[in-house]
């Protein structure tokens, strides 16, 4: 994967409300897809194509006008990336953890008092 930004979480109140609202608007439609624990609107993508999800948040974000939840990539080095971000005096809210078969995430704050998931397929 060689893009910076690999997925966006957009935080909603009502999941089927958004996935009609940002189908209109990117003109394509979006797929509500479940996994064990949790439900989504799959954004549409192909193959390795940055993409991401509406979903509802269980505390970990909420709908604002701060911003989605933006991923950046960080394959085959997301711990050093989680060490560089406390080194360069972030902080870590969520420690590496594996999101299913999705691969491995962790959130940091950046030294702006940003929210930013990096992820990776392996640790």
């Amino acid at each position: 994967m060689s893009n910076q930004l690999v997925w966006a979480d957009i935080p909603v109140v009502d999941l089927d409300r958004a996935i009609k609202f940002y189908s209109a608007v990117i003109g394509k439609p979006i797929t509500k897809q479940s996994s064990p624990g949790f439900t989504f609107g799959l954004l549409p993508h192909s193959d390795n194509d940055v993409s991401g999800c509406l979903y509802v948040p269980d505390g970990d974000n909420s709908p604002s006008l701060t911003g989605p939840l933006i991923y950046l990539n960080a394959e085959g080095r997301l711990a050093d990336a989680v060490a560089a971000a406390r080194a360069g005096g972030g902080k870590v809210l969520q420690d590496i953890h594996q999101i299913g078969p999705y691969g491995y995430r962790a959130i940091v704050v950046d030294t702006e008092g940003n929210r930013v998931g990096l992820h990776a397929m392996n640790k």
